[in-house]
Order: C-alpha cells, then sequence, then structure tokens
C-alpha cells in the first residue's frame, strides 16, 4: 500500500526527517508515536501527499504501486482527493455548512452528482449514528459528533487509505474511546488502510503495528 524510502525533509537550515523509510500493507492499521518535534506530523503530511520531501537521489514514495513523486500538483490533488482520506485533531469543518454538506464536499471536488454524493454521504452519517444529524451544523453537534462527521467526510470518495493526525486529542475519553473502536470497525468492514499519528498510548498499543519516531528517524519497523 505504502512503500517509502529515503525520506528527508528540511525547513532552511532545520533537518527535520532524515532519511525514513516506511512499508505499510493494505489493510494494516499503523500508528506512529513519539515526542513533540520527532517529526511525526511531517512524515504524515509527506506520506498523505500534502507536502513534498526535500529532493534526494535515492528518495521515492509509492502508494498502490503509484509512484507519487514524479506526479505534477494538479495530477497529485487529483489522486489525493480520490485515493486518500484525512482525519485531524481538529475537524476542520466548514461552519457554514450543515454535517451533510460537509461530508458532500470531496465527492463535489471529485465530480460526483449532488444526489449520488448525498446518498452516499447519508448512508455514512447513518452507519456513524448520525443519522438525526444531517441537517446540523458543526456548532450545534458535540465533539465526538464533529469527529464523526469528519470521519464521513474522509469516507466519502471511499478512499483505500486514511491518515490521522491527532485524531483524538480533543476528544473527551468516552468520544476517544468510540472514535478508536470505530477506525478497527472500518477497517474490518470496509477494508482500509490506516495511518495514525497519536500520543494516546491506548491506540497506539491497540494498532497492527506501532512505529516510534525519535529526532527525524523510525526506530522500529
Amino acid at each position: 500500500m505504502i512503500q517509502a524510502k529515503n525520506i528527508h525533509k528540511y525547513y532552511n537550515d532545520l533537518h527535520v526527517l532524515k532519511g525514513v523509510d516506511i512499508h505499510v500493507k493494505k489493510g494494516e492499521i499503523v500508528s506512529i508515536v513519539g515526542a513533540s518535534g520527532a517529526g511525526k506530523t511531517t512524515l504524515l503530511q509527506i506520506l498523505g501527499t500534502l507536502d513534498r520531501a526535500s529532493s534526494k537521489d535515492d528518495y521515492n514514495l509509492a502508494i498502490n504501486d503509484i509512484n507519487i513523486t514524479g506526479l505534477s500538483d494538479k495530477l497529485l490533488a487529483k489522486f489525493r482527493n480520490e485515493h486518500i482520506g484525512f482525519i485531524f485533531q481538529f475537524h476542520q469543518l466548514l461552519p457554514e455548512f450543515t454535517a451533510l454538506e460537509n461530508v458532500c464536499l470531496p465527492a463535489f471536488i471529485k465530480g460526483t452528482k449532488k444526489a449520488e454524493a448525498e446518498t452516499r454521504a447519508k448512508e455514512l452519517l447513518d452507519f456513524l449514528g448520525l443519522s438525526h444529524r444531517y441537517n446540523h451544523k458543526p456548532n450545534e453537534l458535540s465533539g465526538g459528533e464533529q469527529q464523526r462527521v469528519a470521519v464521513a467526510r474522509a469516507l466519502i470518495n471511499s478512499p483505500e487509505l486514511i491518515f490521522a493526525d491527532e485524531p483524538s486529542g480533543n476528544l473527551d475519553s468516552e468520544s476517544a474511546e468510540n472514535l478508536h473502536n470505530l477506525f478497527f470497525k472500518l477497517r474490518d468492514e470496509f477494508g482500509q488502510t490506516f495511518v495514525i499519528v497519536t500520543h494516546n498510548d491506548e491506540l497506539a498499543d491497540l494498532a497492527d503495528r506501532k512505529l516510534t519516531m525519535v529526532d527525524g528517524k523510525i526506530v522500529n519497523n
């Protein structure tokens, strides 16, 4: 699913990622842990194609056997929209739109017809226990509900790969536990692959594999 070799990232003179190699299998849930500043989020953004690695001769990133490093920005955006979903600590829902509209947005970007997108969005919201929240805006939802809407948005285009950055970091303990259980249910139901950056030890330990980052490198793989 993911094959990455020799990922480096510099911000001016700051060397954030120092030659990271990572392999993630299809259907696997992988957690990435480490102290703040270790490079976890930077790595997740590069793997998720939101950022590009600093150029190195032997650097390579492939997702689903597609070489990402050679894609133009336009093709990369299309690939990301169709194949990758994102869940962030702060749900990043648009406040002026309802839950249903927020979920539909990636599908509209893809070019999916409105009726089809709304049908799929309702299916996901129903699956996530939010059938009574279609027309509620984010400020009318609890933190756990907002994050479940964000999960539905991440799933709307049926991506093979989900990246989550501190997905439960802004939730109370009960909502966090529910979200963690949901990830495994989604993997079992839909076969998605998850890469999760987290400071939550419980979630990290539940993963199929836990990777630890120290000073810009993965120290176990």
